[in-house]
């Protein structure tokens, strides 16, 4: 077992173990943020897959993200309105249940994924970070003129969303889904970078004249990648908006892209458990630094230089020694 892989291991153990003993002593604020840290964490491992392996640097991946919430938030909100979604040419109802929900999610962030990234992919470098952004701000702007969903004061969900079998409102059990959700993410991203898919976007990456030469267009297997990205990322935004039961066009701002992003870099771009370490340390430095100062993000801000300039590999690197893995 290398080193990198015992790390990995600790980690998803000790997100784990957290909530479990918050559980038994009866903490479930702090069974709360490890919540959290699943849900950001999984909406990192979306991002991770289009900037780790892709190379494409998206700062609005905040899209999808509050895709996913919204379509949480409007179905939900219908349902607990007992008001139909579409009335002509026939009758969509709202729903309650999270595997619908979910589907919808994953569904609507792709066709989005799908839509954006086949304008953004005609560019790359700085044009492409540019398109993404104005993708997001547009998506941030059409919610704060919806005032069928609250506009820009957000939307509200009395009840949290069902799933069969389980007490959603017991946060241990909430808590259950996302780090269930978040391992199948993680699992599917490790299972793409060793797959020939994985090695063709890498190879796309690095050197894309070379992959159209074997055959293989470019364009086309980045474009799945984002697509596949967006969808993860969506799901990550209905599991959060089911979290907090609201949902709100800050879900869209750039400043959620680019946490989202924090995220991947502070962990380590391209490590499987680079997102899951990157949100984890996000979550402490506000709870711990929020408490004491209103201008944490400063402290952040230095933490995130110093990665950048120091660990290449992120914290995953750093400790485990490696600059370049995908374990």
């Amino acid at each position: 077992m290398s080193r990198e892989t015992l790390l990995n291991t600790v980690l998803l153990a000790a997100l784990l173990a957290v909530p479990l003993w918050a559980w038994s002593a009866d903490e479930p604020f702090v069974i709360t943020l490890a919540t959290r840290v699943a849900i950001l964490s999984l909406a990192g491992v979306g991002l991770n897959l289009a900037l780790g392996l892709g190379g494409l640097v998206s700062f609005g991946h905040a899209v999808f993200f509050g895709i996913g919430g919204y379509a949480m938030g409007i179905l939900a909100s219908h349902a607990q309105d007992y008001t139909a979604l579409i009335d002509w040419p026939f009758t969509v109802p709202g729903t309650k249940s999270m595997p619908v929900i979910w589907l919808v999610a994953v569904a609507a962030s792709a066709l989005a994924a799908l839509a954006i990234g086949a304008l953004s992919l005609r560019t790359s470098g700085v044009y492409f970070i540019m398109i993404t952004l104005a993708f997001g701000q547009m998506f941030y702007y059409f919610a704060i003129s919806w005032p069928a969903y609250g506009g820009e004061d957000g939307l509200s969900i009395y009840l949290r969303n069902s799933f069969p079998g389980l007490d959603t409102l017991d946060p241990i059990q909430f808590f259950a889904l996302a780090f269930a959700l978040l391992a199948a993410a993680l699992l599917l991203f490790a299972r793409a970078a060793r797959s020939p898919f994985g090695l063709a976007l890498a190879a796309a990456r690095q050197n894309p004249e070379r992959v159209r030469a074997v055959g293989i267009e470019p364009t086309r297997v980045r474009l799945l990648a984002f697509t596949l990205s967006g969808a993860i990322t969506g799901l990550a935004g209905a599991l959060y908006a089911d979290l907090n039961r609201f949902v709100s066009p800050t879900m869209f701002s750039w400043q959620t892209s680019g946490e989202i992003m924090v995220f991947v870099i502070l962990g380590g771009v391209a490590r499987v458990f680079g997102p899951v370490a990157g949100a984890a340390l996000f979550i402490v430095m506000e709870h711990v630094l929020g408490g004491v100062s209103d201008y944490w993000h400063i402290y952040l801000g230095a933490l995130l230089l110093v990665v950048v300039l120091f660990a290449r590999g992120g914290l995953i690197g750093l400790v485990s020694g490696r600059e370049v893995a995908h374990d």
